[in-house]
């Protein structure tokens, strides 16, 4: 294989692929990356055996060929190498190691044979299309934060996607809780998705695509079956393994009766939470809420270091209600709002929570109240 192409090319494709790569493997094969040339591209790919990300990038190929070299080491040595140079990179004729030419900068890696790479064979998929990017990154934005972390529960350790019909429009649905709160978002079901099977997509394959998912003019093709997904993002290819079980009945937890409602402004409410939590505990960071005729009272103990308060004027006209939050998760809730006004749907201290934005677009949130 020898073959020449744009640093700046190599790396922003290497950049996509190389994050696949776990820095530990036991299987040696699995720290490296693919690198297929022929025709008029350089191909490349990485795998962590769940998640396969492979990409085409424009290149110069003198000679037709593949090998294995470590995905870490080659992104590290690309990065470092001077802005608009041009890169080398050719096997030697037994194959056991491939050079990397740019300028007077020569490295020699060890490669391993192409033969042992593992492929993530996709099967058969049920159901395929279209949707802009800007669309999918909003799903993913509204409800990645609720992602659990808690692998005991690892049915609960993705977003939850499905197809489900609201008021007569069928909708394409994500979800996500980790128990304590509960994120949901919706948009208007693409052409091609009905009745498609209720996916959870992993956490890590979550964060990959998010990154993917950065140029809003791009469509994003889905392909996906009961076991595996696949998305298409202009020349990169992503094949994720599914979480294989049973995502729980979320609609029992979002309340329906919440009738006190809470109106205040965004941006005013999250400076307020961030300034009276900093004296809260690390294990607790629980924050009080008392709301009285048009005013709310945020306030703070930590035995150990002291207390804090803020008040807020806000719109609320219901009967005197005090109620203990998570600061943290009020903070993560005010963050992916859009409004400027976030409306909290309030029933009594120890109920659940309904958060939705004034913005209008289809997501909402519930928060579990903590004992303060």
């Amino acid at each position: 294989m020898r073959v020449t192409l744009e640093r700046s090319n190599l790396l922003k494709s290497l950049n996509h692929v190389h994050r696949v790569v776990e820095r530990r493997n036991t299987i040696p094969i699995l720290s490296n990356v693919l690198l297929r040339a022929e025709g008029a591209t350089l191909d490349m790919k990485a795998t962590d055996l769940d998640l396969e990300i492979t990409e085409a990038t424009a290149a110069m190929v003198e000679q037709a060929g593949a090998t294995t070299v470590p995905a870490h080491l080659l992104y590290d040595i690309v990065r470092k190498l001077p802005d608009g140079s041009e890169v080398l990179l050719a096997t030697n004729p037994d194959g056991g190691s491939m050079t990397v030419a740019s300028g007077r900068s020569k490295f020699s890696l060890q490669c391993l044979p192409e033969s042992d790479f593992p492929d993530l064979t996709a099967g058969a998929f049920s159901h395929t299309f279209r949707l802009a990017a800007k669309d999918l990154k909003m799903l993913i934005d509204r409800t990645q934060f609720a992602i659990s972390t808690e692998e005991t529960r690892y049915y609960l350790n993705g977003i939850f996607m499905h197809t489900i019909e609201s008021d007569g429009v069928l909708k394409l649905r994500a979800v996500a809780t980790d128990g304590h709160r509960l994120a949901r978002a919706d948009l208007d079901a693409p052409q091609g998705s009905e009745g498609m099977p209720g996916i959870i997509v992993p956490r890590k394959t979550v964060g990959e695509l998010q990154k993917l998912v950065d140029d809003p003019d791009l469509k994003v093709t889905l392909e996906i079956s009961d076991a595996k997904i696949r998305l298409t993002i202009g020349s990169v290819v992503m094949t994720s393994k599914l979480i294989d079980g049973t995502f729980p009945d979320y609609q029992r937890v979002i309340p329906t009766g919440n009738d006190k409602e809470l109106v205040v402004d965004c941006q005013s409410f999250a400076r307020a939470v961030d300034r009276v939590s900093t004296i809260s505990s690390e294990r607790g960071r629980a924050v009080k809420l008392a709301l009285n005729n048009g005013q709310l009272t945020l306030t703070v103990n930590n035995p150990d270091s002291g207390s804090a308060t803020e008040e807020l004027a806000v719109g609320y006209e219901r009967e005197p209600l005090e109620i203990g939050f998570n600061a943290k998760y009020l903070l993560d809730i005010t963050n992916q709002l859009s409004g400027t006004d976030a409306v909290f749907m309030l029933a009594d201290p120890g109920s659940p929570t309904l958060v939705r934005d004034t913005a209008g677009d289809d997501a909402l949130y519930v928060l579990m109240p903590m004992r303060v």
